[in-house]
Order: C-alpha cells, then structure tokens, then sequence
C-alpha cells in the first residue's frame, strides 16, 4: 500500500507539471511560503533530491524551524544522525561537520553521490544472531540486532550539538544519544507520535527538557510530531 501511495503521487506530479499547474506553487515557494512548501514536497515523498531543492528536512516545519535557529547560534555545530536522507543535506548547509550513520546499503549507495564534502556517512547494517541484544520494533526487522548501528556513535570523537534519531532502534539510540550531547545541545527525535518513542523520553526526562512540535511534515499528507529534547544539568556530554 505505501509504495503504491509513493508511485500515485509521483506520478500526479508528472502530469501536474507537465500541465504546468505547479507553476504557482513553485512562485510561492520560492517566496517563502511554508504551505506551497509543503504542497510541493507532497510529490517529492523519498525522493531526497526534490527534497533537498525545497531544502527541508524531514521534520516538522516547525521542528526544522527551531533546528535552524539552534545551528545559527551554533556556526561550528557537529552533528550526528541516525538515518539519513534530505535532513543529511539540509543539516551539512547549516552545520561544520554532519556524521550520518545509515542501517541500508542501498540507500547509502543512492545517498552518498549526493552528498557534499562535510558529511561522513557511515553504513552499519544489523545483524542476525539468535538472540538480539538491540532489537528493532519496526515491522519486517523481527530478529535482527542494532546493537554496532546504535554504537555508532561511539566511533566519533567528542560532544555533538545536534543529534538526529530518525533511524532504527530509536529507544537505544535515545539513551546513547543523551550521553553524548554537548551541555547545549539539542536533540532532535522525530516520529514521536508512536507510543514507545514517548515512553523513551520519558525514561530520560531527568536529563532532558522536551520541546514537542506537531503540525505539517514535508511530503506527508497529515500532521506529525517531531520532539526536541534539550539537556538539563545532569546528563551532559564529557
């Protein structure tokens, strides 16, 4: 059923703009408006070169907004991200350095062209032993361990300003994650309209405050939530 919704809407963007009926959305767009924006995105679902032309990550808009702010206030930010994509782009414009960490070779291989000379992507893939140690709740993962992806992070040096959990095992991801931010640092935790994702960050909420963002989300048809997960004075990177 999702591919077939990706194909349709793909496909009705083909015939809108060779009808030339995205004109104005494109005019509006360019303009600043979030709501052709986002109408435009519409057609770009995983499609991570339309995306990164409308430059938008896969957030919120509001989410996006305030990442864009924290990383002005922040010229040299390092980033870490689990799951990459068009927030791999939109972040390497806005950051110093962006390391992505991503569980699927093949999407790897069609990201990493795209990619510019700021951004290190790395491609740890689960694995399959009897017992998981770090298992993914995501349909169609059953059995396998994300126990090196979520350590991933433990490769890279230092704090980071930002870290992105858009990939899989969030859960695990999340605590790691707390451990390794800079003392004003932000985390950026999307997808929170699922359950378990609110029920990590409230496991952590004596380490973090939590700013949630509901609303638009490019090339989505209905609103979502993305949380931004700031550090209080226990719990900081050393």
């Amino acid at each position: 059923m999702k591919q077939l919704y990706i194909r349709t809407v793909r496909a009705t963007g083909r015939v809108l703009r060779a009808a030339g009926l995205l004109g104005l959305a494109e005019r509006r767009a360019a303009a600043g408006s979030r709501t052709a924006t986002w109408v435009l995105s519409l057609f770009a679902i995983h499609d991570v070169r339309a995306l990164a032309a409308l430059d938008v990550p896969w957030w919120t808009f509001d989410s996006a907004d305030l990442v864009s702010k924290h990383l002005v206030d922040h010229p040299d930010a390092r980033v870490f991200e689990w799951g990459s994509g068009a927030s791999t782009l939109w972040l390497a414009v806005r950051a110093r350095s962006v390391h992505a960490v991503e569980h699927h070779a093949g999407w790897a291989l069609l990201l990493a062209p795209q990619l510019p000379d700021n951004v290190h992507l790395d491609v740890v893939e689960p694995t399959q032993p009897s017992l998981p140690r770090v298992p993914s709740a995501k349909p169609g993962h059953r059995g396998l361990d994300f126990a090196d992806y979520v350590r991933a992070i433990d490769e890279v040096d230092g704090p980071f300003d930002v870290i992105v959990i858009d990939g899989r095992a969030r859960e695990a991801c999340l605590e790691r994650a707390v451990e390794r931010l800079a003392p004003d640092g932000l985390i950026v935790f999307d997808n929170v309209d699922r359950r378990r994702y609110l029920d990590a960050i409230e496991t952590v909420s004596d380490r973090v405050s939590t700013t949630m963002t509901r609303g638009l989300t490019p090339a989505l048809p209905y609103p979502t939530r993305t949380a931004l997960l700031h550090p209080t004075a226990v719990g900081t990177a050393t």
